[in-house]
């Protein structure tokens, strides 16, 4: 059974997607994070992909160069981080992190927003991702 990581801070979608994709908890994946010099209170884990890279590359994990624009549902790979809730602030990008999963042809979303009904989501219409990053789990 999947159980997704919730995010314990606000500013936390990062540190939990990460999580959701190397199967730790959140407070593992926080102390891997501050430890790397990587905190939840920096608000360019919100507006910067580096950070989560960074902390997947350091635990063995691949991701695609760059990101890659949104086409479909269908043409995600079978891991990928997605960001959504495009927004600005003073001229700066932000998004929230959430990780897609393929298993056995299903595709669902792993949210880590704590005020959601669920943490896995399949109502992708409500999501309107921008880009993604490839994640390959070798």
């Amino acid at each position: 059974m999947l159980k997704p990581v919730i995010q314990e801070e606000i500013s936390g979608c990062g540190i939990a997607s990460v999580a959701n994709i190397l199967g730790k908890t959140y407070s593992e994946m926080k102390a891997t994070a501050n430890a790397m010099g990587i905190y939840a209170e920096d608000e360019s884990l919100w507006s910067d992909t580096q950070y989560v890279r960074t902390m997947l590359t350091h635990a063995g994990v691949e991701t695609s160069a760059g990101e890659i624009p949104f086409e479909s549902w269908d043409a995600l790979p079978d891991l990928a981080l997605l960001s959504i809730k495009h927004h600005q602030e003073n001229g700066r990008n932000f998004w929230h992190w959430v990780v897609f999963k393929r298993v056995e042809d299903r595709g669902f979303v792993l949210d880590s927003a704590s005020y959601l009904p669920s943490n896995i989501r399949t109502d992708f219409s409500e999501m309107q991702p921008k880009w993604f990053i490839k994640v390959t789990n070798t």
